[in-house]
């Protein structure tokens, strides 16, 4: 029987042995955005920003991702000074972050964002073999009728679940 760790993180396990740790994810997005193709992307950090990472002290709820001069940017992303780096060795919180992809998933990224009107959103932001990973998706934006639409048909799908746990029982 294996041994049991106290105070040890929770990760999930695929089938392959790769291990993932979710550190920060944007529930809002499901919500507002249709969302369409999805991507993992590696992000370019210092020192003390993975440090911040690691301890979970990221937001990325108002982040996008912009293409600019041919590489990709996660923008808006909040992740917090580490607190035991010194004053020289700072960040700043808010900074534009480089993100990594092909260059022919960029390509193809490009030619969807100009033919609609979409944007880039993060989804989730996680550690996958101890290297910071993001999942960014190509969104469209819902109006407001459609937040609505979701929220009703949500309740129903609700309400069909309960009605047949009743009926099992």
């Amino acid at each position: 029987m294996p041994r049991r760790t106290v105070g040890r993180e929770r990760t999930a396990e695929t089938d392959v042995g790769t291990r993932f740790k979710t550190i920060a994810q944007n529930r809002r997005a499901r919500f507002n955005y249709d969302l369409s193709e999805r991507f993992e992307a590696g992000i370019v950090l210092t020192g003390t920003e993975i440090k911040s990472v690691r301890e979970g002290r990221v937001n990325i709820a108002e982040a996008y991702a912009r293409i600019r001069d041919g590489e990709l940017w996660l923008m808006n992303a909040h992740i917090a000074e580490f607190k035991g780096a010194s004053h020289y060795s700072e960040h700043d919180t808010l900074r534009p972050r480089k993100l990594l992809l092909h260059k022919r998933e960029i390509a193809r990224l490009e030619l969807q964002l100009g033919r609609e009107r979409s944007t880039l959103v993060p989804l989730r932001l996680y550690l996958k073999d101890h290297h910071a990973k993001v999942e960014i998706a190509v969104a469209k934006g819902r109006r407001q009728y459609d937040r609505r639409h979701a929220i009703k048909r949500r309740e129903t799908e609700r309400e069909m679940q309960r009605a047949t746990r009743r009926r099992e029982r």
